[in-house]
């Protein structure tokens, strides 16, 4: 039986009972014993001197005779009755008219402000004892606890983290047979770090660890500790930590910590910070409980340099695990994962689609899968084929197709040169990737793109690679100059001149690509305001360093803008030729490019666009139009 029912039905019978007891005791000159008269009989009595007192409640009459007994009766409204009692000598006593109203209705009215009082009452100290409720249970641990029902993750299902998952199966080991380390004296790390982008597969990971070793499984977000009340975030990491350890060996998993393990010492106003407090409690317990205790944190965050250092250091986080971008043999693993439940065409070919997709996180192969299946069931397909991931990758990539965009034919022409600028350029210049498409239908916020397809995943870049990107960025802004006038440019480029502006800058601050201001680096390593640790940006450079700078990284703008001026005055007629094609055909693959410069017209058949082969960047390398939110990703991230 439900415990709640048990003692809703228990405090019923007692209240019936209580009922019960006060109806007996209620009125007991009304139910005590008598026999009923007549008012005539009553007025015969009351003449004999047999009557000696009376009790009057509106018409009602009731009394005790002289020589013992009582009696009832109905008096009409006699206004002499009491006047002839009063003669007699009775004694009379007078009582308000009684109304119809059920004694046991007039009870529970009288009744039922201390019954309303009691029962709150029995129900706060009922939560306050159990300490289980939403009342007073706000100290209370959020963690969830996943078990099979939530599905069981193991190691197959993660793919392209090969290095992390090997880190972790000693974590695996230590859960299923923790005997096997003690005996030699060992300690298995308490606190496991997973550092890495969003969306490369943190959390799945730490689901893994727990399915693999078969052991309970708690997750809670960064930002569940703290709230209003002082002291809840200390409570809750307590709690947290009591459950953990009755449900020993498990796994903790604190997603986004660093919503609560920031650095100290950071607060604004000089008061105490509950986001320290926690902190502190946090401290306290992953350095308080035992190895053998068998409960572990992993904890997951996309910013490890804003974390408290006393929460990195061994004994607690004392294993840090890297969680990057899959390379290419990552990416076609994950998506083998993704499409098992996916009907796929003989055409579609997983290794091509990986190699066309460099810097794509496990969320983002996800969703691409998701894309494409989505797009084919609009089409009516009953399977996805190449079509649909090559079409779901520009949508993913670049933004939906703006067919309906309404452009007039100057600016279209004027499109057509300005990205076939940046692709003749980019066909010319050394150390660059292949150019892999050129349109000019607007996508997203960009009226039209050039992009390339690297060859192999990039960890670094040259000093000649990216000259060569500057040349190509500028490609753009000299093909409209050099078309139509200088009197005649747009504001087409400005995407090409932020990204361009900000590629010269590294250059000249981060990788000591500068003769005259030598291999220093200038400025914070992190753009920032505030990481926990500062409260504003601050001058680290003279004033005379930062025009030396602004004139280095000019002069590489500068530079790339003449080397496009350069190849684009030797190329006019390729220019041409690449303007027409794209105004004819909207959209030519690199293949279809070199095809026209070399005299050979495209072949559309049925006169529809052809499948576009693999792309390959994730932000186009140029393109004639506003910039997008995320354009920072262009930026080269050489190897530290």
């Amino acid at each position: 039986m439900n415990p709640n029912f048990r003692n809703f039905a228990l405090w019923v019978v007692i209240f019936l009972l209580v009922l019960a007891l006060v109806t007996l005791f209620q009125n007991p000159g009304h139910r005590g014993g008598g026999s009923e008269i007549a008012y005539s009989q009553l007025l015969n009595d009351a003449d004999a001197g047999k009557i000696q007192s009376v009790v009057i409640s509106g018409q009602d009459v009731s009394g005790t005779y002289v020589g013992g007994g009582n009696f009832t009766s109905y008096a009409p409204n006699d206004p002499g009755l009491v006047t002839k009692l009063q003669g007699k000598g009775v004694q009379i006593t007078a009582r308000p008219p009684s109304d119809n109203t059920p004694w046991f209705i007039q009870l529970l009215v009288s009744w039922l402000p201390i019954l309303v009082f009691i029962g709150a009452w029995i129900f706060l100290s009922r939560q306050m004892q159990s300490g289980a409720g939403r009342a007073m249970g706000f100290g209370k641990s959020k963690a969830k606890l996943l078990n099979e029902a939530h599905g069981r993750v193991s190691f197959e299902d993660v793919a392209g983290v090969e290095e992390a998952k090997e880190d972790l199966q000693e974590i695996v080991e230590f859960l299923r047979d923790p005997q096997k380390f003690q005996r030699l004296g060992g300690r298995i790390p308490r606190g496991v770090l997973l550092v890495g982008p969003p969306g490369t597969g943190k959390t799945l990971i730490a689901r893994a660890v727990a399915g693999e070793a078969n052991v309970p499984f708690f997750t809670i977000s960064g930002s569940d500790f703290v709230e209003m009340f002082v002291g809840v975030g200390a409570s809750r990491v307590r709690d947290m930590f009591e459950q953990a350890k009755k449900n020993a060996p498990c796994i903790i998993f604190i997603d986004e910590i660093d919503a609560v393990g920031r650095h100290r010492g950071a607060g604004l106003g000089g008061g105490n910070d509950e986001r320290e407090q926690t902190l502190n409690q946090l401290l306290v317990e992953m350095d308080g409980f035992e190895a053998n205790e068998g409960v572990i944190i992993i904890a997951a965050t996309n910013r490890p340099d804003v974390l408290d250092p006393a929460l990195l250091r061994p004994g607690r986080f004392d294993r840090q695990i890297m969680v990057p971008n899959p390379d290419v043999t990552g990416r076609e693993r994950i998506l083998r994962v993704h499409v098992r439940k996916v009907p796929l065409a003989p055409d579609v070919d997983l290794k091509t689609i990986a190699r066309g997709t460099p810097g794509f996180s496990g969320a983002d192969l996800m969703n691409l899968v998701n894309e494409s299946a989505l797009l084919a069931a609009r089409r009516g397909k009953r399977i996805v084929t190449m079509h649909e991931f090559e079409d779901a990758k520009d949508k993913v990539m670049m933004g939906a197709e703006r067919r309906t965009l309404v452009m007039t034919e100057d600016e279209k022409r004027l499109t057509a040169y300005h990205e076939g600028g940046h692709a003749i350029v980019a066909l010319n210049v050394p150390a660059t990737d292949p150019v892999h498409k050129a349109t000019i239908i607007p996508r997203g916020r960009a009226l039209g793109m050039v992009m390339q397809l690297p060859e192999r995943d990039k960890l670094s870049m040259s000093y000649e690679q990216m000259t060569s990107r500057l040349a190509i960025m500028m490609g753009g802004r000299i093909a409209e100059e050099m078309t139509f006038g200088p009197d005649k440019v747009t504001s087409g480029a400005q995407s090409d001149i932020e990204q361009a502006t900000r590629l010269a800058k590294m250059m000249v601050t981060r990788w000591g690509f500068s003769p005259e201001l030598g291999t220093v680096a200038y400025g914070d390593n992190n753009d920032e305001v505030f990481l926990g640790m500062s409260m504003g940006r601050q001058q680290t450079i003279s004033e005379s360093t930062a025009q030396k700078i602004d004139a280095e990284v000019r002069r590489l703008v500068e530079q790339g803008l003449e080397e496009a001026r350069r190849i684009l005055g030797e190329r006019k007629d390729d220019l041409e030729a690449l303007a027409q094609g794209l105004l004819e055909y909207e959209t030519l693959s690199g293949e279809e490019i070199r095809n026209l410069l070399g005299g050979r017209p495209p072949v559309r058949d049925g006169g529809d666009v052809p499948p576009t082969p693999a792309r390959g960047s994730p932000v186009p390398t140029a393109g004639r139009g506003r910039p997008r939110e995320n354009d920072g990703s262009l930026e080269p991230q050489p190897q530290a």
